[in-house]
């Protein structure tokens, strides 16, 4: 025998109950939430008046939001990317691959569709570091000794 429960119209009984014994008790919930909030829970529920314009507001930014160009550097994160940021900012220009740990060891996985990587790199710059997929980073070749060499084949500074 299979029993059909179909969803009735308007609120249940027990949702019902519980919304009049929250209202029937909002003074003594509001008293509470203030005596544990040190009284930010009324303070909170007070409608706040936003400050108003007068003119018109400039901001100036300071001179390192105003440059033009960005200066790349290499970079090796903790997390192993190899990525070339803005020295100003800090913000990612590029992302050249990974350091992975492999059967062999670490390995450098340059970011090629091959590799699994959704947001490849162009053409000319895969082909720049094609030969450096695969290179083996161990205690004579280092992260940092990679994002040099990363660095010289694409005439940018590395982070030391």
């Amino acid at each position: 025998m299979v029993e059909i429960f179909s969803k009735r119209d308007g609120p249940r009984r027990e949702d019902v109950h519980v919304k009049r014994l929250i209202e029937q008790n909002r003074g003594v919930i509001t008293r509470l939430a203030d005596q544990f909030s040190n009284g930010r829970y009324s303070q909170s529920q007070k409608p706040r008046e936003r400050p108003q314009a007068k003119g018109l507001i400039i901001h100036i930014g300071d001179k390192q939001a105003t440059k033009a160009e960005p200066e790349p550097k290499i970079r090796v994160t903790p997390n192993g990317r190899v990525i070339a940021v803005d020295e100003s900012s800090g913000r990612q220009l590029q992302h050249f691959g990974d350091i992975r740990e492999t059967a062999a060891g670490k390995t450098f996985a340059l970011a090629i569709p091959r590799n699994r990587y959704i947001a490849p790199l162009d053409e000319a710059t895969a082909e720049m570091l094609a030969d450096m997929d695969g290179v083996t980073i161990g205690s004579s070749y280092g992260a940092k000794d990679l994002a040099a060499d990363i660095g010289s084949r694409l005439d940018m500074p590395s982070e030391n």
